[in-house]
């Protein structure tokens, strides 16, 4: 991992009558350009996802998106979709006067990362892609539903606590109505839920500081809202709609490759193995020793020598 330098340039960009997003640039400032679309939806981004980038090379672009970390207002669901995410990429990018650059993105990011490269794919220079998720039901599924629950039973008993036995045949939405209470205290009390649960399953060595992370107020209230207020839209997406051939012919011609961890529960690997089927092109690489974590050490290398790799594109 690369030293993270201070950005050389911080700012907000007005992107609809309500939202307002929180960019920065660091880096080279006449570097090649890569922007980092970070997990979630709802995540937010830090100092160490500048880290995985050359700064004496790349013109480092991170961004937080709708009702993220520093963009207001904090968990705002109205007028937050994916396509509104994929307009906001783009008008960032004209904001920077970037011709084209390269998108990389991980879990969510990768979801967002293939939406925007399908809908402007003339921008996209490369791909780098980590932890694939598309956002179809049966991945929801499992990991919301009957799957990952058997390989994380005692998470997944803190995840189902605060539904009651009733409402547990449809987790996503018994934490919809929870998460859009009138009650404060029950809003952060299922996002807190929410984002352990995530948290409790993201490495194949549970982190303790990453589930302490999950009981932070403002940052699970914003990533809990978000997710499930996608998910429970299905992403505004046809199921399976990044696979569909009308899609991945635009970015055939498009680098890109993949790091995908072999024991990811949260994106599982059967989902990088669709995208890989009917997009050949990609190169696939399986971290043996991984789960869904970006900031797991062998996933990390992969990503530098992804990101070195296209240094001189």
């Amino acid at each position: 991992m690369y030293t993270p330098e201070e950005p050389f340039q911080t700012g907000f960009l007005k992107v609809s009558d309500l939202h307002t997003l929180y960019y920065e640039q660091s880096g080279k400032k006449d570097g090649k350009p890569v922007v980092f679309l970070h997990g979630g939806p709802g995540g937010g981004t830090s100092a160490t996802d500048r880290t995985y980038f050359d700064p004496q090379v790349y013109r480092i672009v991170l961004l937080d998106q709708r009702g993220s970390g520093k963009s207001t207002p904090s968990a705002e669901l109205k007028d937050n979709t994916t396509w509104d995410l994929v307009n906001d990429i783009e008008l960032l990018r004209e904001e920077l006067k970037i011709d084209k650059w390269v998108v990389f993105g991980g879990s969510w990011g990768s979801t967002l990362s293939l939406a925007y490269a399908q809908t402007h794919p003339s921008r996209v220079k490369a791909l780098i892609l980590r932890g694939i998720f598309l956002l179809r039901r049966s991945e929801l599924d499992f990991f919301y539903q009957n799957g990952a629950s058997h390989l994380f039973p005692e998470a997944w008993d803190d995840f189902v606590a605060p539904i009651p036995e009733s409402e547990r045949g449809d987790m996503m939405q018994a934490y919809h109505a929870r998460l859009n209470s009138e009650e404060e205290g029950v809003r952060l009390e299922a996002a807190k839920a929410w984002s352990k649960w995530e948290m409790s399953t993201s490495k194949l060595q549970v982190d303790p500081a990453d589930v302490a992370k999950a009981a932070e107020d403002d940052w699970a209230n914003a990533f809990a809202r978000i997710e499930n207020h996608f998910f429970v839209n299905a992403g505004w997406m046809r199921d399976g709609q990044l696979l569909e051939k009308q899609g991945i012919d635009k970015i055939r011609g498009i680098p890109t490759v993949i790091a995908q961890g072999r024991y990811d529960v949260v994106c599982p690997i059967t989902t990088a193995w669709a995208l890989k089927k009917v997009f050949p092109e990609a190169e696939l690489t399986i971290v043996p020793d991984a789960g869904h974590s970006a900031r797991e050490k062998p996933t990390q290398k992969i990503l530098c020598a992804f990101a070195d790799r296209f240094k001189d594109l």
